[in-house]
């Protein structure tokens, strides 16, 4: 993981940087306050973009990163390039994933570039490997040769 500032990033990355911040004023966040949005971009250049969702019964509530990678799915992409999620974090130091997400873009992105920003425009880059070292995943599942009848 590495630690820039949005400046030192390409149009591309900022770009998205943007998108994710953007999104992020759409968040309903009622309870927390806590608002996230993020932005995810397919391997076609196609742009989908999630903000946090609060419900008052808490373990409904959706994550940015998860409402962008679901819309993605459901409108057919399969191949994401790169994420940018903007939380509020403090000024220089983004909001990371929660578990939960780590493990959604384990599962449907593993090898794309993930943008963590701060309003400030403070940005760690790092892939999903560094947010989930040791995941379990789709491999595991296909090793099924310990399976009892």
């Amino acid at each position: 993981m590495k630690r820039l500032q949005l400046s030192d990033l390409d149009e591309t990355a900022r770009r998205l940087i943007d998108q994710a911040a953007g999104a992020r004023a759409n968040a309903h966040a009622p309870y927390s306050g806590f608002t996230v949005g993020a932005a995810l971009r397919c391997a076609k250049g196609n742009l989908f973009l999630g903000c946090n969702i609060e419900i008052s019964s808490y373990g409904l509530t959706m994550c940015a990163e998860r409402v962008a990678l679901f819309a993605g799915r459901a409108a057919g992409a399969q191949a994401f390039e790169a994420m940018a999620v903007v939380g509020p974090g403090s000024e220089t130091s983004p909001t990371p994933p929660c578990g939960a997400c780590r493990q959604v873009i384990w599962d449907l992105a593993p090898d794309m570039d993930i943008y963590l920003a701060t309003p400030g425009g403070s940005v760690d880059i790092c892939k999903p490997e560094d947010l989930l070292p040791h995941p379990f995943g789709p491999s595991q599942l296909a090793e099924r040769g310990d399976e009892t009848p």
